[in-house]
This record gives structure tokens, sequence and C-alpha cells, in this order.
């Protein structure tokens, strides 16, 4: 089991930049391939963002491609996504989570456990 923590949420302008942090718990944070999804006001929940155990693999849904970048630091059990040339449509809370599954016919991941959330907030 793991516990996901997200942090780094808040109020910017459009074209401003932010970093989301996801500090997870416990001793096997590496074990886990680890996504960001988003949730906007009335929608449904969205795909963002997954990176592979390693590192060295790393997904993004096209809508913030070029703009995002996630990654891992698993020697502090952290997870990061970069948000930058923000804009008003990416306002949503955020949530990282950790997965233990590969779904190879649907080429994903299954996500096991999931944070709490952080409310990112775009203005124009």
């Amino acid at each position: 089991q793991v516990q996901l923590v997200e942090s780094g949420g808040g109020l910017v302008q459009a074209g401003g930049s932010l970093r989301l942090s996801c500090a997870a718990s416990g001793r096997t944070f590496s074990s886990y391939a680890m996504g960001w999804f988003r949730q906007a006001p009335g929608k449904e929940r969205e795909f963002v963002a997954a990176i592979s155990r390693s590192g060295a693999n790393t997904y993004y849904t096209g809508s913030v491609k070029g703009r995002f970048t996630i990654s891992r630091d698993n020697a502090k059990n952290t997870l990061y996504l970069q948000m930058n040339s923000l804009k008003p449509e990416d306002t949503a809370v955020y949530y990282c989570a950790a997965a233990t599954t590969w779904i190879p016919l649907a080429d994903r991941y299954k996500y096991d456990y999931w944070g709490q959330g952080t409310q990112v907030t775009v203005s124009s």
C-alpha cells in the first residue's frame, strides 16, 4: 500500500507556470508507475501524464504535450508535474496515482492508489 499527497496547486494567470508535487509514503515508490489525472468542474476525470517506474518512459495527453513535464525522484519518493504556458482550460483538480498493473491490450496502466487532489486555477 502507498499513500499519496499532492501539493503545489494554486491560482496563476494564463501563460504562467506551476509545479505540482506528489509525495508517496512507504519504501516501494519505485515499484509503481505513476500518473497525473485532472478533473475540471462538471467534467469527467481525464488522463494527463504517466511515467514508468524508472522514469525512462513518459506519456502525455495531446492537450498538454510540449507544455507539461512529468518526472520523478525515486530517492525522494516524489512525483512531479511541471506545468508551463498554462491555459484557463487547464483549470482542474489534479490527482496523482500509483499503478501496479499494465494492461497490454489497452496499452495503459491500471491505477490502484490515488491522492486527494490539489486545485489548479488558471485565470484569463
